[in-house]
């Protein structure tokens, strides 16, 4: 398997590669044109001779094989590339010392070019005039996407914000792009909600795109929110903009959307992101999740299921805390239900498009987003699922040949496990806060524990707590799920009734022999077993209060060796609210607004 990032090969490795003589490759004196699906990109946007030249060939449509780099002497070789997922499809490669002279650089299918740029290092003629949010830009926006989070699938990816993933040459394609050290510049630190929104700003800064957003209403009980028209801003459109006036529009973006922003009625017009159908060619890299309550999340990649190992479809999201983590695609992370008060489901960013100069930049309404342009089409077809109906659906787009039960149950262990080393995190978050800082968090009243903002927002963990114990009850009712629902899954003749026995063992067998470790108010450290966390989900249905202790925090019970480090707990007033709340908790249902 290649490393995640090509730009990880020694220079030497790659020069290696680039010596490949190609007697056959497609003359140089052809005409050099951009594909209709397909574009080779590359960066900085003004190259110099002798400076790196990071390629990206990107197509939409299906897969390209090859670069093939054509040089100032007429040589031709292949580039060594690392191969992105599709759709859309992705090579992105390196030149590490490009010399003065015209470059000719050509993806390939089947033999045949489908797309060719020409690079001149040196030569500061490059016009990006005319951009929009047309198929090749939104291709190299999710290519661009799956870079940013790429790691093996089996490696746990953590970051405290956004800035060391976007202030990372090998992970960001569009690192220095500008060529004006702008990203050292540049704060990142979007929370939750304002992750989607800040990751398009950047790179429509970067590209010289416009960007569209919307002040809109938090909802109600009855009904989802609602927006404002949309705010449009060309600014980075004219020419390559300074980084202060990039800080200066995510702020301003930062500081109008929330969470309502992306959970808008599927049928909605006057909304930043629209409902797309569930199929596999629809879900590109970029696409957002909203959940019911709140919660975004953004697609980064899908590893495809194998005949052994398990599909998965891998997602992003920021938390208050503005830590970004990298996360599966199961009932545990991406809850569904359909509620008045929301419009949830995987959803599409409605772009402004067009230039200025053949007509008004605008967002499409939903009856024009007909998937014409080669874009994910408008759809409402998840306001008709139930939450069985949704996850099995996605099920089956992850792994289409079924799943082997035994298989079933590690990757959803393996999903709990993840979620709770997130909150190990969260919870050591909130302490090392509440040491440094004197006095009690204020903790909002009724549903505002869950939307609010300031210290309660960024310590406190009921949104989180919630999905967990959501999550824990997925892995131990998977037995049922198989009793239910066996054509989703590889029996090879075993009785469905038999095969969830078989897993109720295994799951007595796992929780016992896997745990986590939390560090304890005076330092020392403390194992709890999953089977343990189990026993105390009535404590971790009231473990979300920061101004409680870690041990707390982590169900330990008064008088018990565990709790005895435990040097502070939350005011009388707040936990005997937080015992009129347990029954959210406790039937895992967020209440409405």
């Amino acid at each position: 398997m290649l490393s995640r990032s090509l730009f990880f090969l020694p220079l030497a490795a790659q020069m290696l590669g680039m010596a490949t003589y190609l007697p056959n490759a497609a003359s140089a004196e052809t005409q050099c044109r951009q594909g209709l699906d397909a574009r080779v990109w590359t960066a900085p946007l003004e190259p110099l001779p002798g400076q790196a030249l990071k390629v990206m060939a990107v197509a939409a449509g299906s897969k390209i094989e090859q670069l093939i780099v054509t040089d100032p002497e007429g040589r031709q070789s292949r580039l060594p590339a690392v191969r992105g997922g599709g759709p859309p499809w992705s090579l992105r490669g390196i030149l590490p010392h490009p010399t003065a002279g015209t470059y000719r650089i050509e993806a390939t299918r089947g033999g045949h070019v489908v797309t060719c740029a020409e690079v001149t290092p040196g030569i500061g003629d490059r016009d990006r005039g005319g951009a929009e949010w047309d198929l090749a830009h939104e291709a190299l926006y999710a290519a661009w996407i799956e870079h940013l989070f790429d790691a093996p699938p089996e490696q746990s990816l953590s970051f405290p914000s956004l800035a060391p993933v976007l202030r990372d040459p090998d992970r960001n394609f569009l690192y220095g792009y500008l060529d004006r050290e702008e990203d050292r510049q540049v704060p990142a630190e979007p929370d939750c909600a304002d992750l989607p929104y800040f990751l398009r700003a950047y790179f429509a800064w970067k590209l010289g795109l416009p960007i569209s957003y919307r002040a809109c209403s938090r909802g109600s009980r009855h009904s989802p929110p609602r927006c404002e028209a949309p705010r449009i801003d060309n600014s980075f459109t004219r020419s390559p903009a300074p980084a202060r006036q990039f800080r200066e529009l995510s702020r301003e973006i930062m500081n109008k959307v929330h969470s309502g922003c992306g959970r808008t009625a599927l049928e909605d017009d006057a909304s930043d992101f629209y409902p797309i159908p569930l199929e596999r060619w629809t879900l590109w890299p970029g696409t957002l999740y909203a959940d019911p309550y709140g919660h975004t999340l953004i697609l980064v990649k899908w590893v495809p299921q194998t005949f052994d190992r398990s599909g998965l479809l891998l997602a992003v999201d920021a938390q208050p805390d503005n830590s970004v983590t990298r996360k599966r695609f199961w009932e545990g992370n991406f809850l569904f239900a359909s509620t008045p008060s929301a419009g949830a489901g995987f959803k599409a960013y409605r772009a402004p498009v067009g230039t200025g100069s053949k007509g008004p930049v605008r967002p499409l309404p939903n009856s024009a987003l007909d998937g014409g342009d080669g874009l994910p089409p408008y759809s409402t077809e998840q306001a008709n699922l139930t939450p069985e109906d949704f996850y099995a659906r996605m099920q089956q787009l992850i792994n289409p040949r079924g799943l082997d039960p035994e298989s079933a149950y590690s990757a959803t262990l393996e999903s709990l496990m993840e979620q709770l080393e997130a909150r190990v995190k969260s919870v050591d978050n909130g302490e090392r806060y509440m040491r440094t800082h004197k006095g009690t968090v204020p903790m909002p009243l009724g549903p505002a524990i869950f939307e609010t903002t300031g210290p309660w927002e960024d310590y406190s963990t009921p949104s989180r707590d919630m999905r967990l114990l959501i999550a824990m009850k997925v892995l131990e009712n998977l037995p049922g799920r198989i009793r239910r629902y066996p054509e989703l899954f590889v029996l090879r003749g075993e009785n469905p009734s038999a095969a969830g026995s078989r897993i109720e063992q295994l799951h007595e067998r796992r929780i016992r022999e896997r745990s986590i470790r939390y560090t304890r108010s005076d330092g020392s450290n403390w194992n709890l077993s999953l089977k343990e966390i189990y026993a105390r989900r009535p404590g971790l249905q009231i473990a979300y209060n920061p101004n409680d202790c870690v041990e707390r925090r982590w169900g330990a019970s008064l008088g018990t060796p565990e709790y005895a480090t435990c040097s502070r707990q939350a005011p009388s007033e707040q936990r005997a609210r937080m015992e009129k709340y347990r029954p959210w908790f406790r039937e895992t249902r967020r209440p409405p607004r």
